[in-house]
């Protein structure tokens, strides 16, 4: 029988030897990645606040990515440091991550796989205003494993990334600079409803908040105890939200009463169409 030659024994060998692996190699690459990301983290929300508005969401989406790629490249930089990499290496390491990750960690390996189809997906980025599940807020951060929401309570919530598997996501911007709010009124069915929708589309139009390059609708739905109302706009910045659909419904209920309208307490087991 032919003896196994030097190469050989060095390709069947999955580590490396202890004198071949640069520890000092290894230890500048951790500190590059950690200090990259570092500087990422802090600057680029620090140029979202302070920079063009158009560009904010851009420069918050672009956090999470920065950091997937950074991550992946020192994953890459420092494996050929530690293990002999060939065709058959690879393939041994692979199944038994896979198989020690399948049964030890198979909840954080859900949310790691979820957390980068998020982001590549961009279901949420940093900046967007979403709603999973009874959490609402907006976007703090994106890790690899789960996000942050800051809620309008002031409350920061963390959710896996998993639950995009199971749940429906709600982002009330996509990215986009604003977002839709909407203010509910609730009138007895006896009143001109011509002249209430004039007078809640004037109140949009006379809001301060208001984004005038998006449409103002007035929506009417009839309903058993009477005419349920919506009144749907922008505001300028979608941080401005929940001022603005306050601005709405002080305004709109004291144009509603001088336009001779009088208000109801809707039943609350009743569900008005379009109402979620």
């Amino acid at each position: 029988m032919a003896s196994l030659t030097t190469g050989d024994v060095k390709a069947s060998k999955l580590i490396n030897d202890i004198s071949d692996i640069s520890f000092t190699q290894i230890f500048i690459i951790i500190v590059s990645v950690w200090f990259l990301i570092y500087i990422t983290r802090k600057l680029l929300p620090v140029l979202a606040r302070h920079g063009p508005s158009r560009l904010r969401l851009y420069f918050l989406a672009a956090v999470p990515f920065i950091r997937l790629c950074l991550l992946a490249a020192s994953v890459l930089m420092i494996i050929p440091i530690i293990f002999n990499i060939t065709l058959q290496n690879f393939l041994v390491i692979a199944g038994a991550v896979s198989v020690a990750i399948g049964f030890a960690f198979k909840d954080l390996a859900s949310s790691l796989i979820a957390g980068v189809v998020a982001i590549f997906e961009r279901t949420y980025r940093p900046g967007d205003w979403v709603k999973i599940e009874d959490d609402y807020g907006e976007v703090q951060q994106v890790g690899l494993r789960a996000i942050t929401l800051r809620t309008p309570d002031d409350d920061i919530i963390t959710i896996a990334h998993d639950r995009i598997w199971d749940n429906n996501i709600s982002n009330s911007n996509d990215g986009e600079q604003t977002l839709m709010c909407v203010a509910d009124f609730y009138l007895d069915a006896a009143h001109d409803a011509a002249a209430i929708r004039t007078v809640l589309h004037d109140i949009a139009l006379t809001s301060a908040y208001l984004d005038y390059s998006k449409p103002v609708l007035v929506i009417l739905a009839e309903v058993p105890w009477g005419s349920h109302y919506k009144l749907k706009a922008y505001p300028f910045d979608m941080r401005d939200q929940f001022e603005f659909i306050s601005d709405l419904s002080v305004r709109g209920k004291l144009g509603i009463r001088e336009a001779g309208g009088k208000e109801v307490q809707a039943p609350a087991m009743i569900q008005t169409p379009g109402q979620a």
